[in-house]
């Protein structure tokens, strides 16, 4: 072999859980992500168990993503998505038995929900065990990232926020799969000098970071991109090929704006009666995703073609050989410049194969069965085996930097969010001295200062800012960032001044019941 491929999943999402709601359409995202990411991913590890093929793929699980498909209520609710995604293919089925372009779809979907429901059935709901077996034979390595997905760089004023978001993140991990994370995900890839100090003594070994945070190091990287450098403290930095990403990110050049794929906008929420699909929407008011769609992305919005899957999956095939040979003429051409054998990290969002590229999982699965039997110029790698085979690398400081909006943190600090961070100052400061006038608080105490500390890293969570820039849903993120803020700051007061109100510290418990093993100390 004259080199190495590491494809690497970034599987996360923000905490949404709402039990006062039946439904509520931002706790859609999980279950969409569950259906149409997380489970068909799932199959296509257990096709490579099935048949022996040595897979070597690494995969991030965040705390806050953990937390909601360990919580009984999601996958309860979760399990009743399935139910509804199923009643609704087969309505269709009745409903376009005289449309042949539509008919031979719903059938298509009809059986896909079932295999999925069954698939969910089989792990007993529980997805965070089903991976943990997958690491177990070998197929994975799951690493970890900040405990709710804050930008570092904006916590590195305050070290103890800094520290408690890793240390969470580290016993979160171990208690959903039995080890430490040897390699973390930096959220947003978002990297600035001190963050590895904590990296250290959380026993993290390695980190991925944009392609610019490893180019501007200093000293410069003799291997670019294509070999880790070593922080000075030890821990190792990867950096993302550029190459690799351009192929499945671009929207000029990306694989899934191929027009023979599902397009993922046309959907029969949107195009159907709206009293046949309400039961089925994400929110009872309004229209929205069913995950039901006929249609491919080629043409305009009304001339649109029926989307053909067999056509879709030979163009994820051709795609995933088209990826394999650009790889190997890649490899080919480093590995004739290089002293050692060059490394390509593709890091990707996980909810990129399947939910917003609906073939994503077939070319996935079809991409690692060519690299491991049609190929002979790379193996696949996880960047903690690398380190194992390859213990001796630069030595160089990264530069700052993150893989959002202009390569720094413009996406989560600007005109539209910058209101939250004063906010946050001031909480993390107050956090801190809770915990240290706190040494040895009684039960009911501890349990406050915990819950406090949960608040504030539900308010540090990069998702909030980053949905005000987009304008996706401003105000529910708005709404988010003032909630959590409000209940630490009455946990403070019930702290310091009045006394804790125990049936409120009760409700509030059981609506944000994520890390339940949080350890307040950690901002002292």
């Amino acid at each position: 072999m004259r080199g190495y491929l590491a494809l690497v999943l970034h599987a996360h999402l923000p905490f949404v859980r709402h039990p006062e709601h039946p439904r509520f359409l931002e706790e859609s995202w999980l279950y969409e992500a569950v259906t149409e990411s997380y489970l068909p991913l799932l199959q296509v590890f257990e096709g490579w168990h099935r048949d022996h093929v040595p897979a070597s793929l690494t995969l991030t699980v965040t705390p806050t993503l953990g937390s909601m498909l360990a919580d009984p209520l999601l996958q309860e609710r979760c399990a009743r998505h399935l139910d509804g995604l199923i009643q609704l293919a087969d309505k269709e089925i009745h409903r376009t038995r005289w449309d042949a372009g539509c008919k031979s779809l719903a059938a298509f979907y009809l059986q896909r929900f079932l295999g999925l429901r069954e698939t969910y059935a089989a792990c007993q709901r529980d997805l965070l065990g089903a991976f943990r077996r997958c690491q177990e034979r070998g197929q994975l390595e799951i690493i970890t990232c900040a405990a709710t997905h804050a930008l570092l760089p904006l916590l590195s004023s305050h070290p103890p926020s800094l520290r408690a978001q890793i240390l969470t993140a580290r016993d979160q991990h171990r208690q959903w799969f039995g080890v430490d994370p040897r390699g973390i995900w930096l959220p947003e890839c978002a990297y600035a000098e001190g963050v590895e100090q904590v990296l250290q003594e959380a026993n993290i070994r390695w980190f991925i970071l944009d392609t610019h945070g490893v180019l501007h190091a200093t000293p410069r990287p003799r291997y670019g991109v294509f070999a880790p450098l070593f922080t000075p403290n030890g821990v190792a930095a990867f950096g993302r090929d550029l190459e690799t990403a351009k192929q499945v990110w671009s929207r000029q050049e990306g694989y899934p704006g191929d027009p023979r794929y599902r397009d993922f906008y046309r959907d029969i929420g949107f195009d159907l009666d709206f009293d046949y699909v309400a039961p089925y929407l994400p929110s009872p008011d309004h229209r929205g995703f069913t995950g039901v769609k006929y249609h491919a992305i080629s043409g305009s919005n009304h001339a649109k073609q029926f989307y053909d899957r067999a056509s879709a999956l030979r163009a994820a095939d051709q795609h995933a050989g088209h990826f394999l040979q650009a790889r190997v003429e890649q490899i080919q051409q480093l590995a004739g410049i290089m002293d050692r054998p060059p490394l390509i990290v593709a890091p990707y969002d996980a909810e990129l194969f399947g939910h917003w590229w609906y073939e994503g999982p077939e070319f996935l699965d079809w991409l690692v069965r060519k690299a491991c039997y049609d190929q002979q110029q790379f193996t696949l790698i996880t960047p903690e085996n690398y380190l194992q085979q390859h213990s001796t690398q630069q030595v160089a400081r990264p530069s700052a930097s993150s893989w959002g909006e202009e390569g720094y943190w413009r996406a989560w600090l600007n005109e539209s969010n910058e209101w939250i961070y004063p906010h946050l100052q001031i909480a993390q400061e107050r956090m801190t001295e809770l915990a240290r006038r706190n040494p040895a608080p009684d039960p009911i105490r501890e349990r406050a200062l915990n819950q406090a500390a949960r608040e504030l890293m539900l308010a540090q969570a990069s998702d909030w800012p980053f949905i005000l820039r987009t304008g996706t849903n401003p105000e529910y993120a708005r709404r988010r960032v003032k909630d959590h803020l409000l209940r630490f700051i009455a946990l403070h007061e019930q702290l310091t001044v009045t006394g804790i109100h125990e049936d409120w510290l009760r409700d509030v418990e059981a609506r944000d019941n994520l890390f339940p093993d949080t350890n307040f100390r950690y901002w002292a």
